[in-house]
């Protein structure tokens, strides 16, 4: 685990450190080798690859000073290199630097955000402080964080199942010249991506646990773009990956050896929207909190909300069958969505793209494709059923004594309050615990003491007064009744943005933790918590389990967090947790998809003549199997 600690530094480096930093706050004024000089002998530059990509990278050595506008400087003795290090909306840090100077205290600034689906910027009013840290020269296995002042967090490694080293399939093309030149043919010359800062940022996920090799990214413009690509891919057996945002949790939308990426990010256009019936067609590559916006200010509401809606789009969502906060009221994607639009692996294009609420001609064959991960088809355009934005929300905050409790107030929960009842998260105390304790500005809502669980409660409605006297009577009798210990109610917008802080922060905060094995499975509410605590005693003190999610739909977020990664202790997670929740009827991956990390494991929740079915219909629709390889089914089934 790597730990914030303070410079080996002269006390005169630092007090000019300091200054240098109390001059730009003071005036905004650069920081460079004018204003910071330090007393130690510079060391020549090295180009560090990796350092492109994360700058959490156990390989850098060195420390670096820099502003993104001093790109004359990079290569000039005795000045600062320059290191673009930008915050991504999930906290993370990206460098796209080439060159790192040894020898350098670390602050850089910068004044524009990346975009990591396509490597660019978008520019920010003022200068900011990205991030202060150093990687010690000869100790590259120890990264080192300047504790001073206020900085942004870098996130840790994280870890779920080891990915297995699955062999490239030898019927499978390498690139060449040739592809590349009939891509520029049919694609924008920009929209052909060979560079490497690029190709780094789509190689990898967002938790840095799974990396592929790929050597071009695609950026098509329309379903015509990806026909033309994937025409030509299957001819010549050329593997490929669709991606989306890239914030899967399974490794499913990124290369695992060299397949061809194709990105849908430049896909991104409303189509259209019924403002009678809500019905929204856009392309797939809509982020979905710009849908979000755009909805509301048309007077409704997108049926999906995730934590990652600044960066996921509408095609991996359905891709995955994304599940997220709003699924007790509005439900799966599979009853949202009312058409697809699907380029096969062939390149035909699947024109399934109905507004119709019902059709019932023939097979519904757009669901094959929701929840397929792209190794059936790539969605290109979505037609989505949008529920009106109603004009009362009410938010409450509460604590139970005991799961059971939990359980019970469930119930009573849709008994009492029915139609208005939007959400029902749960976090138990050491999730709890967790966000307080890592998550900068979080506070509790209730006394300091902590509570064995939490829930939230959410209502939509129409009629404000009306919800609030339903929920406050509602919560009035769960309290005389023991199911609620206390509890408190959102008063204003504010209020209700600090209570799902709390809840939407435990991913950011676990991975701050160091090592996070993360499961996402699907229980019987009666079982719902059963398997975090046989976690607690099966692993003991050498790790800390949490469970929290989304109770009002039975899915859990089971997250066990170690000082490091750990083969032994992975032993002991895996295959248990599969087991024990496929001896309980349930799903071992309840809204993030089996990707590359589970695809073996599909058979603790489905049979093996429901896997030969699946099987039979990806060598029907993908004879070649260039789409999405290796992800969703596990590759001895095709040997």
């Amino acid at each position: 685990m790597l730990q914030p600690v303070r410079l080996p530094l002269a006390s005169a480096d630092l007090s000019l450190f300091q200054n240098a930093v109390a001059a730009y706050v003071a005036t905004g004024s650069a920081i460079s080798s004018s204003t910071f000089k330090p007393t130690a002998p510079l060391l020549p530059l090295r180009r560090v690859p990796d350092l492109r990509t994360h700058c959490h990278d156990p390989s850098l050595q060195g420390i670096v000073l820099g502003r993104e506008d001093a790109v004359e400087e990079t290569g000039s003795p005795g000045h600062p290199a320059v290191l673009r290090v930008t915050p991504l909306p999930d906290g993370r840090m990206r460098c796209i630097s080439k060159w790192l100077q040894v020898g350098y205290l670390g602050l850089v600034f910068c004044k524009s955000v990346m975009d990591p689906r396509l490597g660019s910027y978008s520019k920010l009013n003022t200068w900011r402080p990205c991030c202060m840290f150093r990687v010690s020269v000869g100790t590259p296995q120890a990264s080192n964080y300047l504790n001073l002042g206020k900085t942004y967090a870098i996130k840790q490694r994280s870890f779920g199942s080891a990915a297995t080293d699955i062999p490239r399939n030898p019927a499978f093309s390498k690139l060449n010249a040739d592809d590349i030149s009939y891509f520029r043919t049919i694609l924008d010359e920009r929209n052909v991506v060979e560079d490497e800062d690029r190709l780094s940022a789509a190689n990898v996920d967002w938790m840095r646990k799974y990396q592929g090799s790929s050597k071009l990214l695609l950026l098509p413009k329309s379903s015509q773009e990806v026909s033309k690509i994937l025409h030509h891919c299957n001819s010549r057996k050329l593997a490929v990956v669709p991606q989306g945002g890239n914030t899967g949790l399974v490794g499913g939308s990124v290369p695992v050896h060299d397949e061809v990426i194709i990105n849908l990010a430049l896909m991104d256009k409303i189509v259209s929207l019924d403002k009678i019936n809500g019905i929204l067609v856009c392309e797939a590559g809509c982020i979905l909190e710009n849908l979000s916006l755009f909805l509301e200010n048309e007077g409704f509401i997108m049926p999906l909300d995730l934590g990652a809606k600044g960066s996921c789009q509408i095609g991996g969502n359905i891709s995955t069958n994304a599940g997220g906060l709003r699924f007790l009221r509005y439900g799966s994607l599979h009853g949202t969505i009312l058409g697809l639009e699907v380029v096969l692996a062939n390149g035909t294009i699947l024109d399934m793209l109905g507004t119709l609420r019902k059709d019932n001609t023939g097979y519904d064959l757009k669901h094959l494709f929701i929840g397929s991960e792209g190794s059936l088809g790539i969605v290109t355009k979505v037609s989505v059923l949008t529920p009106p934005k109603l004009m009362s929300t009410n938010l409450a905050f509460l604590a139970c004594k005991d799961f059971t409790s939990c359980q019970k107030l469930l119930l009573e929960a849709k008994r009492a309050l029915g139609e208005v009842l939007s959400a029902f998260e749960f976090m138990d105390s050491h999730s709890m615990d967790l966000v307080l304790s890592h998550l900068d500005g979080v506070r509790t809502p209730l006394p300091s003491s902590l509570y064995n669980f939490y829930i939230l409660i959410e209502t939509t409605g129409s009629d404000e007064t009306y919800d609030k006297t339903k929920l406050e009577a509602f919560l009035l009798r769960s309290m005389e009744e023991g199911l609620i210990l206390d509890g408190v109610v959102a008063q204003d917008i504010n209020q209700s943005s600090s209570f799902w802080r709390i809840r939407e922060g435990i991913s950011e905060a676990s991975i701050k933790v160091g090592a996070v094995y993360k499961y996402d499975l699907s229980l019987p509410i009666d079982q719902f918590y059963g398997i975090v605590e046989e976690m607690r005693n099966r692993l003991g003190e050498v790790a800390k389990v949490i469970g929290y999610g989304h109770l009002g739909d039975g899915n859990l977020h089971l997250n066990i967090m170690t000082a490091r990664y750990d083969s032994d202790i992975l032993a002991q997670i895996e295959p248990y947790v599969y087991e024990w929740t496929s001896k309980h009827k349930g799903s071992i991956s309840a809204e993030h998809g089996l990707g590359l990390m589970k695809a073996n494991k599909i058979h603790y929740s489905k049979s093996p003549e429901t896997v030969q079915l699946m099987v039979d219909i990806k060598k029907l629709l993908d004879p070649n199997r260039i789409l999405n390889p290796y992800k969703v089914l596990p590759q001895s089934c095709f040997n």
